[in-house]
């Protein structure tokens, strides 16, 4: 997909202008390439071994910490972690089965060159990220291939992500997440292998694919609306559940939609995620990718995170019809302005209901931005398919049947006890 710039945001026959504001992260203005602003960040080289795969599913890499006060980085982390370990600790996890955890890591290679780490068997590479690489590997004991994201813990530690925190603290919570949470229209979390005794830590996820499927009916790069559509609907169902379970995305883009041969959406990289307790998502910390940032984050304000995941569903519904981002500057700086300033561009022979949803989603005034239940109901979506059909799950349904684990009454404790940074990522 080509993602090219486009000179406005917001809609042509609405041109209401937010006051400028002075974007100087950190006092720092500098010419970026266009692949940083696409992805969150620079990659950092690492070498290329078979076991030093610390990068994103979809080999993508984030910044989260530009323009913001790193303290709130810091205790937005902690809390995510004591809110999701209080859910484990009272069996609240939306999963029937639980992610296998491996704390034996064996390493070998046979006669003819070919590697394993434990039943899994080499194949090749997927894509790189800001810290290695994700590999494909086929297990031997059921023959299905499986993404495996590996991650050196030494990497991890030396990469600062807040005064206090390193690459480490990230990690650790979207395993976290990945361990609580299970829907049709989100990657699963099969195993996580954790060695003590080594430095080496392996995420085993189902594997897909991940490519858009053009039909050639939409311009270069984009999609036809029949399938924009279907792809929205997947999209707007896994993201709905996680809003359900409080847990915002905060890195919703198509680089991280991938789509299986039978053409469902799964949303992959929890790696810039958080957590919170009921409906208070009030955030400062950045999202992951700045061309999907939401203009209240621009701001550098304390936003919404459901708002802001909303805003990135309407950037990347865009990205699907038109193929390419509504709007991208040369820096950062350019891009900030013209998300908070510019109006969107859309062709005058496009669907007047795709183009109502695109107003709704990619409204600046996060309280009159659509919210996720709207866009479910909105006409564009339905279609001809319907509604949305409803997805009932794990803890919902133990709900039901009254076989909900009893919750203890401890109150979750305002500090986290701080995880020793050699420690096993595993519970």
């Amino acid at each position: 997909m080509e993602m090219g710039c486009c000179g406005c945001f917001g809609f042509s026959r609405r041109r209401k202008a937010i006051a400028r504001p002075e974007f100087r992260i950190g006092g720092y203005r500098s010419v970026l390439s266009q692949k940083p602003l696409l992805d969150g960040g620079g990659e950092d080289d690492v070498d290329d071994v078979d076991d030093v795969d610390d990068s994103f599913y979809n080999g993508e890499s984030t910044n989260m910490t530009q323009g913001y006060d790193e303290s709130e980085v810091s205790t937005g982390a902690k809390r995510s972690e004591e809110i999701i370990n209080f859910k484990i600790r009272n069996g609240l996890v939306c999963r029937q089965f639980e992610v296998k955890e491996t704390r034996r890591l064996v390493r070998s290679e046979d006669e003819n060159g070919i590697k394993m780490i434990n039943e899994y068997i080499r194949e090749f590479k997927i894509g790189s990220g800001s810290y290695a690489k994700v590999v494909l590997y086929r297990s031997s004991k059921d023959g299905k291939h499986y993404a495996i994201k590996a991650f050196h813990k030494s990497h991890l530690l030396k990469q600062r992500v807040a005064p206090s925190e390193t690459a480490m603290t990230d990690v650790f919570r979207e395993v976290l997440i990945m361990k609580i949470v299970s829907h049709p229209n989100i990657v699963n979390l099969i195993e996580v292998i954790d060695d003590p005794d080594t430095d080496h830590f392996y995420m085993v996820l189902e594997y897909v694919e991940g490519k858009w499927d053009c039909d050639g009916s939409g311009p270069p790069g984009g999609l036809g609306e029949a399938i924009a559509r279907k792809y929205l609907r997947d999209i707007v169902s896994g993201l709905m559940y996680l809003h359900s379970h409080n847990i915002v995305h905060m890195d919703i883009k198509p680089q991280n939609l991938l789509v299986t041969q039978n053409g469902t959406v799964k949303i992959a990289d929890f790696s810039v995620s958080q957590v919170f307790e009921g409906d208070n998502d009030e955030l400062r910390r950045s999202p992951g990718t700045p061309v999907i940032t939401a203009p209240e984050c621009c701001l550098g304000l304390t936003y919404h995170g459901k708002a802001a995941d909303t805003w990135a569903v309407g950037i990347t519904l865009y990205c699907m019809i038109m193929g390419k981002f509504p709007f991208i500057g040369e820096t950062l700086q350019e891009t900030y302005d013209k998300i908070v300033n510019d109006p969107i561009y859309v062709p005058d022979d496009l669907n007047s209901q795709l183009c109502n949803l695109l107003e709704g989603l990619l409204c600046k005034d996060p309280d009159e931005r659509l919210t996720l239940e709207m866009v479910a109901e909105h006409p564009w979506v339905i279609g001809e398919d319907g509604p949305l059909p409803e997805f009932l799950c794990w803890c919902k349904q133990n709900s039901l049947q009254g076989d909900m684990h009893k919750v203890d009454t401890e109150v979750l404790p305002q500090d986290l006890d701080s995880k020793a940074e050699g420690e096993s990522l595993t519970l």
